[in-house]
This record gives C-alpha cells, structure tokens and sequence, in this order.
C-alpha cells in the first residue's frame, strides 16, 4: 500500500501531568533504562516495531549523551520542579511511498535542521508494524545547553523599571520583575513553523523519488476545499478494516467518501451549466423556451418540435418552469445561480457538522474508554503501591522483596499495555475537555450528537433536492440545445450530424 498522509502532532512531557522523561523515551525505543530520580527500571524491550532509534546533539553537548540513559536522566536531574516540562514529543507521519532508508534520512535532516541547530538534543524513534504507518517520534530537550556543555536556564529575570530607569521596590522588599524566556522554542508561531516545514521537506523527498503523492499540512477548510475529511480510525478499527471487518468508524469514513464524491460530482455538474447559461444569455436571439413547451403541451404533442421533445418531458420541464416562475434562459440563470449558492451553503454546513460529530464521537468513545479500562489502571497502580511500600521497608531481604513486587508491576504494566495505553489518552482527553463546572458532559454530547445527526439528514433531503434540480436544469438544457439545432440552417445541422458521427469536412 503506498501514499502519504499529514501528520504532526506536538506535546509536552510533563512531570505535573505524572509522566517521566525516562519511562517515555524507554518505551519509545523499546529499550530497559534504570530511572536514577527514583530507582524504577522501565523494561520495555519486548515492544514490537521499532525499526530505527538514534540520537543527535547540537555541537556543545556532552558525548556521553549520545547514550539515551544518561541523556535523560540528566533531564529528569536538572529539572528538580514537580511540575516541570521534561520534553517536548513530535510525532509524525511518515511517506509510505519512501522506502524505509529515505524516511530515516528524511526524518533525520528534519529534525537536525529545525531542532539540533537550535540547540536542542533530539531522541529519534521511528516505528512501524504490520498493521501501522510508519511514524517517527522525536523527543526534544527543553532547555539549551551553553557552550561549556551544561545545562543552560530555561527563563531569566529581568527587572522592571520606572520612569527614572531605577528598579521598582515592592512593599516584601524585593524589585518587581518578570520571566523573560532564555529561548523562543515555546513560543506558538514555531508550531506553524514546523508543520510547514515537514510539509516542504516531505514534499521535496517525495519528488525526489519520483512520486506523485504530496502532503499538505493545511486543513481542508485552510486550504479552501469543500471536503468533508475522514475521521481518525484507531488501531482497533484499523487493524479490523485491514482484515476486512467492517466498524463503526470506517462505516462512517465510507459515508464520508460517498458524500465528498457526490458534492463533487454535483459542483461539476453546476459548473457546467453555469458556463452553458452564460453562452447562451450572450446570444442575440434566444429560444422562447417557455412558450415552445407550453405549445407542445397545448397541443398534445403536435407541434414543430415534437419530433426532438416528446410530450412527457416537455410536460415535465414546463412544470418545472412554472414551480419557480422561470420564462426564459435570463430567469433560468438565476435559478441556476440559487443553486449553486445552495449547494454551497449545504455543502459547508454538512461539512462543519461532520467536523464537530467526529470531536463528538471521540468526546463520547473516551469516555466509554475510561469506564473499560480504568481496572487496569487501578490493579497497576496497586501493584505499584506495593512496590512503593516494599521500597520504604528496612531489614532483611527487604531490597529483593521491592525488587521482586516492581517486577510485577513491570511485567502487568508490559502485559496490558495497550489497556493501559487506551485509559491514559481517556483520562487525559476527559481532563481537557471538562465543562465550566468541571465536569464531563457526557449526557450533553450525546444529546447534541443525536441533534446534530437529524440536522444532518435534513441537509442531505436538501442536498437531494438539489440533485433533482441540477437534473431538471440538464433536461431543460438538452431542449434548449434541441431547439437551437432546430433553428440553424440545415447545412449547419449536417455538419453537426457528421461532427457527431467522427466525420470532419
């Protein structure tokens, strides 16, 4: 399967969110690292799928980081805060049409031009199974190194002054100051910065290789696309549409498809008669349309053109007519200009109901997530506790007894991973999307959910309406067409015939 999709996620490793440095980068490339902060042992050397881990350093760093242990657990050292950001994580997306050489140059030179020659050290996993992209994630330092090769501060003080230039005094006795930032790697335009530099950079590889395929690191809406986009599957669902099973979630990315293509077809289908009205609006006679179907009608049929519109349709397309009040082409055009803004407005509005329903159906699968698992993260956090409480211990074979319960716990916590893995992005989705009162609306996104899905069957009755329309306009036209031939002279008229025939005089 070739191709290649977007996507850049950014996040912070934080001790204040729970999270350790040494465990995340342990288990990011499948290695076993002692915890020198508080003497855990993160064993994850049997996770699966790690194809390729390295790590690059700006030039003033210390050689001995080069080893990933040392590396971070001189983080977890220098940054002694209990809510202290460890790292930054990015993780990626990378090209299937790029052979698994050319994604880890891509990778590499990425991340040493846009991170490592700012000063950061950079820890490079990339991954991939079976039934997974590849990725890559990349864990950056957070605080600059100086030339010596030590640890530089995050943030220095500087002081405020008055009018005078002298330092303000505050009533504790201290000057009044405020944190000035020692780099600008928090700063929200380098997020901009980096999407669209691995957008770029991708691209180029990907020329390079002679593939067609590009990424584009704008939303469709960013990119002015009227395109519904596909929902996130998850491994679960991934794994089964792979093996053929359909879910609940591809169900909905087939819908999504389906309707894209249909908007699609549907805006062409009105580009063209727009560009068939204008031409004709320019001409200096134009058909009595309106009159000529009401004298088929009349007439049962035996008019002049009955024999290029019979009576069924005439009868039809003057119906039509009437309903919206339409006497000739001038009037048709702007019917067909109503369309084309409706078609817009449904289009846009399907779209942007598509887009909360998929923030909808994650809010709501978290949440059941939380309830499925949260046993496993109870029984882990037990067996932890035991382990905490076996490490505090004195006397004998005490140090062993410790030892032995956080091999348990190691050995659970390897054992249900992915359940584990699955309550923690639960409880951290649930955490930030809280409501005023600090509590998980659960009961009013499914309310809105189910409210949003019956707006959304009342778009497509309109956007079917619509198609029915278009239809109706194509007929008329076919008539209008009819009728001009009608009128022209009869050698333009076989001309015509011969033209349609593959004959050219």
């Amino acid at each position: 399967m070739s191709g290649a999709i977007y996507h850049l996620s950014i996040k912070v490793i934080s001790r204040g969110k729970g999270k350790s440095a040494v465990a995340a980068a342990a288990y990011r490339a499948g290695e076993k690292i002692y915890n020198e902060r508080n003497g855990d042992i993160h064993d994850y050397t049997r996770k699966q799928g790690i194809i390729h881990t390295e790590i690059l350093l700006p030039d003033h760093a210390p050689s001995e980081y080069l080893d990933r242990a040392v590396l971070w657990n001189a983080v977890e050292k220098i940054e002694g805060a209990k809510n202290s950001q460890l790292a930054r994580e990015i993780q990626l997306a990378l090209p299937r049409d790029l052979t698994m050489e050319q994604n880890i140059l891509l990778a590499r030179e990425y991340v040493q031009k846009h991170f490592v020659t700012q000063g950061m050290c950079a820890d490079v996993c990339i991954h991939q199974t079976e039934n997974d992209n590849p990725h890559a994630h990349i864990m950056l330092t957070m605080r600059p190194i100086e030339p010596d090769g030590s640890w530089g501060a995050k943030s220095k003080k500087e002081y405020l002054l008055d009018k005078d230039g002298e330092k303000i005094r505050l009533a504790s006795g201290e000057y009044k100051s405020r944190k000035i930032p020692a780099v600008d790697w928090n700063e929200q335009h380098n997020a901009e910065t980096w999407r669209r530099a691995w957008q770029d950079e991708a691209n180029a590889a990907l020329e390079r290789s002679g593939s067609d395929t590009r990424i584009n690191h704008k939303s469709y809406a960013r990119q002015g696309l009227d395109i519904i986009p596909t929902i996130h599957l998850g491994v679960a669902a991934s794994q089964m549409e792979k093996k053929g099973i359909r879910t609940e979630r591809g169900d909905i990315n087939r819908e999504i498809m389906v309707t894209n293509s249909e908007l699609r077809q549907l805006k062409a289908r009105i580009k063209k008669l727009n560009k068939w009205i204008v031409d004709e609006v320019k001409k200096a006679e134009q058909p009595a349309l309106y009159a000529i179907l009401q004298d088929i009608v009349d007439s049962e049929g035996k008019s002049r053109y009955q024999s290029i519109i019979d009576l069924k349709t005439a009868a039809k397309s003057l119906a039509f007519l009437q309903t919206y009040g339409i006497t000739d082409i001038v009037g048709l055009q702007k019917k067909v200009g109503e369309i084309t803004s409706q078609r817009g407005r449904v289009g846009s509005k399907i779209n942007e109901i598509e887009r909360r329903l998929d923030v909808l159906d994650e809010h709501i699968k978290q949440s059941e997530n939380y309830k499925i698992y949260r046993k496993y993260r109870a029984q882990y956090d037990k067996l932890y506790k035991e382990y905490e409480t076996l490490k505090k211990a004195r006397g004998f074979g005490a140090e062993r007894k410790a030892q032995k319960a956080l091999d348990t716990a190691n050995e659970y916590h390897e054992a249900h991973r992915i359940q584990l893995t699955m309550y923690g992005n639960a409880e951290h989705h649930l955490k930030q999307n809280r409501n005023s009162e600090n509590k998980i609306p659960l009961p009013d996104w499914i309310d809105e959910r189910d409210r949003l899905n019956a707006e959304k069957k009342s778009l497509y009755r309109d956007y079917h309406s619509l198609k029915e329309q278009v239809r109706e306009v194509e007929i008329i036209k076919r008539c209008v067409d009819s009728i001009n031939r009608e009128h022209e002279p009869p050698q333009n008229r076989q001309r015509q015939r011969q033209k349609s025939h593959g004959i050219e005089l």
